[in-house]
């Protein structure tokens, strides 16, 4: 059953992205800056909507208090394409940090150069960190929010974290306060698995760190919010509906957060 629940979610999620994507780009240019992100958050919501009545995977989004109304970054863990459907809808025209392969997507990549989308060819290394920052610059210039994830890429649950420098070399440029979010998607949105498994996926946006920390203090204040808050709700995940990580490494990390022995 959980097989089938889960190839039916992901046939109707991508036969409702290909409707929304194909009605969204025949109207583009006809529609204004906000009815676009209210096409956007339409797809996003339904996503989330077929994530539930049809996996039985419950999208649950917290701390939203500490989201600023003004220019600031969001600075997410990243452990599936649910962080994106999940956290759109409670932004104000954020503008993502992404890989740069995502924009060669037919269709796709069009439409997220039209929302102004942030690409990184990574294959550029301190060359894809300039244009990073000078894109951000303008888009923070447009009252936008910033997203990123700083590790680069999706994590497994309870994998090391390994955060990279562009998140500093973004907050330190802007000078905008950043808001870290955790999160325990990868859970039941595993990492190249079809399958989704029924529970509650959690996102907690967390206190916002201020402008102006050195890079000491900074990685420290952002790492240790986003990983301690990350733990409990992997915690809290295999509390409530049983969940564990698929590896080995995310399991014993579990077993240490419940202060069991190995083994």
């Amino acid at each position: 059953m959980l097989m089938l629940r889960s190839i039916a979610f992901q046939v109707l999620f991508y036969v409702n992205f290909a409707i929304w994507l194909s009605f969204a780009l025949v109207l583009t240019s006809l529609l204004s800056e906000k009815m676009n992100w209210r096409i956007v958050n339409g797809w996003c919501r339904m996503s989330l909507w077929l994530l539930r009545h049809v996996a039985g995977t419950r999208s649950v989004v917290t701390g939203l208090e500490h989201v600023p109304t003004r220019p600031s970054i969001i600075a997410s863990k990243h452990q599936s394409f649910w962080d994106i459907i999940a956290l759109v809808p409670h932004l104000d025209r954020p503008t993502f940090i992404l890989k740069q392969e995502l924009m060669r997507i037919p269709v796709f990549g069009r439409y997220a150069r039209k929302l102004g989308m942030i690409p990184i060819d990574r294959a550029k290394r301190g060359g894809a960190i300039a244009s990073m920052l000078e894109n951000a610059t303008i888009a923070a210039g447009q009252g936008r929010q910033i997203v990123i994830f700083p590790e680069g890429t999706r994590c497994r649950p309870g994998a090391a974290p390994d955060y990279r420098q562009g998140i500093y070399r973004l907050y330190e440029t802007l000078a905008m306060p950043v808001v870290p979010v955790a999160l325990n998607s990868g859970l039941y949105w595993p990492r190249k698995d079809v399958r989704r498994w029924p529970g509650t996926i959690r996102a907690d946006f967390l206190e916002p760190i201020p402008a102006g920390l050195s890079r000491v203090d900074f990685f420290p204040h952002l790492r240790g919010s986003i990983e301690k808050r990350s733990d409990e709700l992997l915690a809290e995940a295999y509390r409530t509906d049983g969940m564990e990580p698929l590896e080995e490494a995310g399991r014993e990390k579990l077993r240490e957060i419940l202060g069991r022995p190995a083994g």
